[in-house]
């Protein structure tokens, strides 16, 4: 994965603070953060929102579906594209599963210094990713795209669901109905 630098362009993770979930946000930083926020809007339709602090977010269509959506990137943990743009869409995927959900499709949240890397590093990020959610069935249908002075790269996924199966309600175990 870090294989010995040979070339003229900069090792990916040498244009990161941090690496992958390690530049988030501290928990105990983010709770004073977010304990300055006004209380949002909690229609009954949203089954899961901020106050689980889950991987995803469900909000209730009708009575028997729903619909999945997480997002999830960062910055990069190895210097090799291929390896970042896998291991960043296989994380970004994995919050999903976490849910119970099969993504329907996916967007790409791409933020990359594209003065200083090469496009080719960029694509074989990118490729990466989507081969990932080509393995696993998924079609990228988008996404967003910045110039930003870190590479960061991650995916945000869907699913529908059918919430109620032969009389039982399918959810993640912290969801209420």
């Amino acid at each position: 994965m870090n294989a010995p630098h040979t070339n003229a362009h900069p090792r990916l993770t040498s244009l990161a603070h941090g690496g992958g979930c390690g530049c988030k946000i501290s928990p105990a930083i983010l709770s004073q953060i977010l304990a300055k926020m006004p209380v949002g809007i909690m229609p009954k339709e949203l089954l899961v929102g901020t106050e689980t602090s889950d991987d995803a977010a469900v909000w209730r269509l009708n009575d028997q579906q729903a619909l999945v959506a997480t997002t999830d990137f960062f910055t990069p943990v190895v210097d090799d594209p291929a390896d970042f743009g896998a291991i960043a869409a296989t994380n970004a995927i994995s919050d999903i599963y976490a849910m119970g959900a099969r993504p329907i499709f996916a967007l790409a949240l791409v933020g990359m210094p594209v003065q200083v890397l090469p496009a080719e590093t960029v694509a074989a990020i990118l490729r990466a990713g989507q081969q990932v959610c080509q393995s696993a069935g998924i079609p990228i249908a988008g996404g967003h795209t910045i110039d930003s002075v870190e590479p960061i790269y991650g995916l945000v996924y869907w699913d529908w669901r059918i919430l109620i199966t032969f009389g039982v309600i399918v959810m993640p175990a912290r969801a209420t109905y």
